[in-house]
């Protein structure tokens, strides 16, 4: 019980309580906003009332609701896809391993195509099975050379069977020639031997001992003084371009795979390419701090087609 204070007289007793007085809640710390919506009921009543301002505000809403849409597909066809990015020849031409020479239009469902096909960057000289064109022909000229029967003192032929083997050996060429075009054309390789081709591609084509020689070099910031690189002892595999170029085709080639089919099952399938995005995101992270504004920066983005969506944000599918 509170303790019971005498107070006047003619006032009688009171009670005091000597509890704690109860804290205030703490206020919130977003400031409450006013919104201008209104109630059915107060939209009811005004159509009523003023149907000519009534119908002026609809028509002022629907003119800002359709600037509003037309701004934000503006917005997102600029961030563009976190996975695939902006289309470009040169995203295009990881489907063929560089050798075909023009796209393949979608068909409509007649079978005729819905755009003209467009050229594609090419590179001939790569093979299957990791084989380089002009390698190549060295080697068939080599054997051409040596397998070519001659006249020998040791085993003397007449003139007649000496052309009758000629002609056998060049049947025997062109038919080994045929085998090995089929055999080393990429159109006959698996998907390993497509992604072995486009990595090649990639170095080739971002690769700093290429780029070096066309693209101009970063500016040097105030106080800052040229430095002599040393030459390089071979093509440049470990660059962040090359990197994310090679990331590219592989992200590529696994989300073609998972559009096919039954693949948006594939659980271990997505795990890997939110892996590749997620690492392909943090090499264009340092690329945008250390090149940004840069030819080489400039040359990467342009490529490739990566939009802000592939290394701005949170990257979720």
């Amino acid at each position: 019980m509170p303790p019971r204070i005498p107070g006047v007289q003619r006032l009688g007793t009171f009670s005091i309580c000597l509890r704690p007085v109860t804290k205030q809640p703490t206020p919130p710390f977003l400031p409450i906003t006013q919104t201008a919506s209104l109630s059915q009921k107060e939209k009811k009543r005004l159509a009523k009332q003023d149907p000519y301002r009534w119908a002026q505000m609809q028509q002022r809403k629907a003119a800002h609701d359709k600037i509003r849409e037309r701004i934000d597909s503006a917005k997102a066809a600029q961030h563009g896809d976190p996975i695939r990015g902006l289309q470009t020849p040169f995203i295009e031409s990881f489907d063929f391993a560089g050798q075909e020479p023009l796209s393949k239009p979608p068909l409509d469902e007649d079978g005729n195509p819905l755009e003209e096909p467009y050229e594609l960057p090419t590179s001939p000289h790569v093979l299957n099975n990791m084989i380089d064109k002009q390698e190549m022909h060295s080697a068939i000229e080599t054997a051409y050379i040596l397998t070519r029967p001659m006249p020998s003192e040791l085993v003397p032929v007449g003139p007649e069977e000496l052309e009758k083997r000629l002609k056998e050996h060049e049947l025997q060429h062109k038919t080994a020639m045929h085998a090995i075009e089929r055999i080393t054309h990429m159109s006959n390789g698996s998907a390993k031997d497509k992604l072995h081709a486009n990595i090649r591609r990639c170095i080739e084509t971002f690769g700093r001992h290429e780029t070096d020689l066309i693209l101009e070099p970063k500016a040097l910031s105030r106080g800052q003084e040229a430095v002599e690189k040393p030459v390089r002892g071979g093509p440049d595999t470990g660059s962040s371009e090359v990197q994310i170029a090679i990331l590219t085709a592989k992200i590529r080639a696994l989300a073609n795979e998972l559009e096919k089919g039954r693949g948006y099952r594939d659980k271990v399938g997505k795990r890997d390419l939110r892996l590749l995005l997620h690492r392909r995101q943090k090499l264009l992270q340092y690329m945008e701090r250390k090149e940004r504004g840069s030819h080489r920066w400039r040359h990467m983005i342009a490529t490739l087609g990566l939009s802000p969506a592939t290394w701005k944000g949170q990257i979720t599918i």
